[in-house]
């Protein structure tokens, strides 16, 4: 089945091939499903596959030094996971990554992967801009920590999810994956009761609107303007 690079996230893996390649790598590998809970992959794990995921929606956790688990990061359709491990191969998973609802992908093993490099240097390209990307949210968040109120940094994870995952509908923008409020608190180093004070403001500013497992950003460029980010 041809799929569209409109089916994907714009920065996602899927979305930034171009259409031969995605449709190769969209054949390679072996197809897997997951439930909701399903650990697709394991902190601390020695294994260097990597998992493109067609469907569906993976929260990125690791732990920390007091024995808790942090949430990191939130992965959809189009998206790679565990393409540290793929690429170096030197060092075991530094994130547990698992399935929030039913989800599938192609699984492909290290050998796979490197023959796809060589033959599509697209991919490696691809990839190593993720990595980048990925290394850079994880710098920003620490920098939000230190120099951002929590209502800023909240919108300011509002807007880089709508613009990671969203997708437009008539009067706003859908943002594409599912967090609670305990999430969004985890997300943005907040107090969950911050959290919700802040949406509440946000919708109260007609910048926001929550429903059942949605939430679509309603006023972009001034959600963007309270998040001291610059307008794209």
């Amino acid at each position: 089945m041809p799929y569209s690079s409109a089916e994907w996230p714009a920065r996602s893996l899927l979305g930034v091939l171009s259409p031969g390649t995605r449709e190769e790598v969209l054949r390679l590998g072996v197809p897997k499903r997951f439930e909701a809970g399903d650990v697709l992959l394991s902190e601390g794990a020695t294994d260097r596959h990597l998992l493109v995921l067609l469907s569906g929606f993976a929260k990125v956790t690791a732990r920390v030094e007091n024995g808790e688990t942090s949430l990191l990061a939130v992965r959809v359709g189009g998206d790679s996971v565990g393409e540290m491990a793929a690429v170096d191969g030197s060092a075991p998973r530094s994130a547990t990554v698992t399935a929030c609802g039913p989800m599938t992908a192609r699984l492909l093993q290290p050998g796979t992967l490197h023959e796809l490099m060589t033959r599509r240097p697209e991919v490696s390209v691809a990839l190593t801009r993720i990595i980048a990307d990925r290394l850079r949210w994880a710098n920003r968040r620490r920098l939000d920590f230190r120099g951002y109120p929590a209502k800023v940094r909240l919108a300011r994870l509002l807007v880089e999810l709508a613009t990671t995952y969203g997708h437009p509908v008539d009067g706003g923008v859908v943002v594409g994956c599912r967090l609670t409020q305990p999430e969004l608190a985890a997300l943005t180093g907040a107090a969950e009761t911050t959290v919700h004070k802040g949406l509440r403001e946000l919708r109260l500013n007609g910048l926001l609107e929550t429903g059942y497992a949605t939430t679509t950003i309603r006023d972009l460029p001034r959600l963007t303007e309270l998040a001291d980010l610059p307008h794209e």
